[in-house]
């Protein structure tokens, strides 16, 4: 694997240097002025390790504190430290433990890390870190590498995620004039003598609190990464709606540009505080109203500055639409389609109720239905509005008795298409044969209904111009009459009168007759 280029710090240089020139002298010879060297780097260290902790300890306190104060934009950052902090703690437990084992290794059960007695073991470090059986120096590589990966998701700043990679660096060491790469914990305890171990150790646990402190700075400054900074601040009235029906509830939002949504400022209309900023009020008349107010900033010196706003709103008088989507009038004894709404209300808030007979809801319209004829329909709407009801419309319609339909022959077209033949004009023979009788019903565009025939007489003329009246079985052409319908040539004609039909309103009427001319 290729040797890092990544440009080291000052410290990182120095420290290394440091150690260059110590694992040459111990080439040499491992005397006591050498080990002496390696103790007053180990207390140089340590007392490192004890000023960077305080400073980390400083930041921690930092973000705990933000975290008390605004917890809803702190208190994410200050759970992320808490990860930092354990993962970092839990690395430094490890290398302590390992720092004991090496020295009981070498003194006995009554080891003391901080004063040891053979210093000069070369192989304790050894049996310790890279025994096959128990791999401690492989497992101590695996956790550097995970939690040099895992700070170096927390901090965002490439300069120091390289700065951190090179201190907590596991590649194999390389050394010169050997071919093959010596694995980490092979280079830095095989051969050592113990005190050297322990300085290596420590000088680990350096790069650790270094590493945290620099995850602990990038959350601190990630608090407040993401505020806008404005220059200016305005106040802004949001209503709901401008226009509100008598009896309802006027809501507008009243609140400052720009500001931070975790702390407010105080509204004030007419003198009064607004809890939360939301001005709502129930209306009692008609017309044009206007308002105005401040609000009340608290800056971070401690005064506040005041920002006006107005406002106006237009109270209404309830109102609702509602129509026939046919017609202008309402039919009696049939279904009238009618489109009811009430703006600003859903339609499952509507209801609405009918004089002279029924009203019904089908799915989001209305069917009237009227019973009497000449007799007006009253339809009330009502709609529920801030809890409770009220009628928001009444509209009166005049009842009529539906016109009189058309009568016709019903037969199958070209294509098999249905036709209606209505007189007038002239229609084959073939085709007046398979007729089985007379229809009659409105088809105007507006009203699409169908009556029952009753009855009705056919008029033939013989050649003296004596009328032959023929009457019907129902709605059905009789036998009589077709065999009439056979007798007549090309160009005669006849006439279907007294007509006789009622609809579902269950008025009898007479229709306008039907002539018929023999194609």
């Amino acid at each position: 694997m290729a040797q890092s280029n990544t440009r080291l710090s000052p410290r990182q240089k120095m420290i290394n240097l440091m150690y260059i020139v110590l694992t040459a002298m111990l080439a040499l010879n491992v005397s006591s002025d050498v080990l002496d060297g390696f103790t007053q780097v180990e207390d140089g260290l340590a007392r490192t390790n004890e000023n960077v902790s305080r400073r980390n300890d400083a930041i921690y306190s930092q973000l705990e504190r933000f975290a008390a104060q605004n917890p809803e934009k702190g208190q994410v950052w200050f759970d992320k430290s808490r990860e930092v902090r354990g993962e970092s703690q839990k690395l430094y437990a490890v290398i302590d433990s390992i720092k004991m084992l090496i020295v009981r290794h070498a003194d006995g059960n009554d080891a003391d890390v901080s004063n040891i007695q053979n210093r000069d073991d070369l192989e304790s470090a050894a049996v310790v870190m890279l025994n096959p059986a128990t791999r401690k120096g492989a497992q101590l590589r695996a956790d550097v590498d995970a939690y040099r990966q895992y700070i170096e998701s927390v901090v965002v700043d490439s300069a120091k995620r390289a700065s951190i990679n090179a201190a907590l660096s596991t590649e194999p060491f390389h050394r010169k004039g050997v071919a093959l790469p010596q694995l980490w914990e092979e280079a830095k305890f095989e051969n050592q003598p113990v005190v050297a171990a322990v300085t290596l150790l420590t000088k680990l646990q350096n790069d650790v609190r270094y590493a945290e402190g620099e995850a602990l700075a990038t959350l601190l400054n990630q608090v407040d990464a993401g505020d806008v900074r404005v220059n200016e601040l305005s106040a802004f009235v949001i209503p709901q709606s401008r226009l509100v029906m008598r009896g309802g509830k006027y809501t507008a939002d009243i609140v400052l540009a720009a500001v931070d949504t975790t702390a407010r400022p105080k509204v004030f209309v007419g003198g009064r505080e607004i809890p939360g900023g939301r001005y709502e009020f129930a209306t009692g008349s008609t017309g044009s109203f206007d308002y105005s107010g401040y609000l009340e900033v608290a800056n971070r010196d401690g005064s506040t500055t005041r920002h006006p706003f107005a406002s106006s709103y237009v109270v209404m008088e309830p109102s609702a639409t509602v129509s026939a989507t046919m017609m202008n009038v309402l039919y009696a004894g049939i279904n009238n389609p009618i489109s009811i709404s009430v703006p600003g209300v859903p339609t499952n808030n509507v209801s609405a109720s009918m004089t002279n007979g029924s009203l019904t809801r089908n799915g989001n319209e209305w069917v009237a239905r009227p019973s009497a004829v000449g007799k007006d329909a009253v339809i009330t709407v009502t709609a529920t509005m801030d809890g409770r009801q009220q009628t928001v419309n009444t509209t009166t319609f005049r009842v009529r008795k539906l016109p009189d339909p058309v009568a016709f022959i019903a037969y199958t077209g070209a294509g098999g298409a249905p036709e209606r033949y209505k007189g007038g004009k002239p229609i084959s023979k073939a085709t007046l044969m398979s007729a089985k009788g007379l229809d009659a019903a409105i088809d105007d565009d507006m009203l699409n209904i169908d009556f029952n025939v009753l009855s009705f007489e056919t008029v033939f003329f013989d050649s003296m111009g004596n009328a032959i009246p023929e009457v019907s079985a129902g709605a059905s052409f009789s036998q009589r009459q077709k065999d009439s319908f056979r007798r007549l040539s090309r160009g005669k004609r006849f006439y279907i009168s007294r007509i006789r039909a009622k609809g579902p309103d269950g008025i009898e009427r007479t229709l306008n007759p039907v002539e018929v001319i023999v194609n």
